[in-house]
């Protein structure tokens, strides 16, 4: 049983790139749903999918790869289980010179850094990724 799904599933992202995966499949839920779509729309995943397996959905997503290399180099929990980290808007810094990107839990939905400060609304910081 996995307490913190979230922190799975980027994990999961960024180990299936380094290995060469295709895919990675996931139980599904909406969070991981949403990050994914807002993930796709940023450029580091390929495809989100759907998939029903008996009585269970999956989420199957697509991995990016440009000229060989993982789309994704690296992940970073920030908001974790134990211990939830939330920013007001002027807290809300762009990652690695602009590079990166955080996403966030906010009352407009799974935002990136960038969607945030331009809506004007803070909230949790799930993770950075680059």
């Amino acid at each position: 049983m996995v307490n913190d799904t979230v922190g799975d599933f980027i994990i999961r992202l960024k180990n299936a790139g380094m290995v060469g995966n295709a895919t990675v499949s996931a139980p599904y839920s909406k969070l991981r749903q949403a990050i994914a779509e807002k993930l796709k729309e940023a450029g580091y995943v390929s495809s989100v999918n759907v998939a029903e397996d008996g009585k269970f959905k999956k989420l199957e997503v697509g991995l990016r790869y440009d000229k060989g290399a993982h789309a994704i180099s690296g992940v970073k929990r920030i908001s974790k289980p134990g211990r939830r980290l939330y920013s007001k808007v002027t807290e809300i810094h762009p990652v690695k010179f602009g590079k990166g990107n955080m996403i966030l839990s906010t009352p407009a939905g799974i935002l990136t850094d960038a969607e945030a400060r331009e809506k004007r609304v803070g909230g949790e910081q799930l993770f950075i990724i680059w």
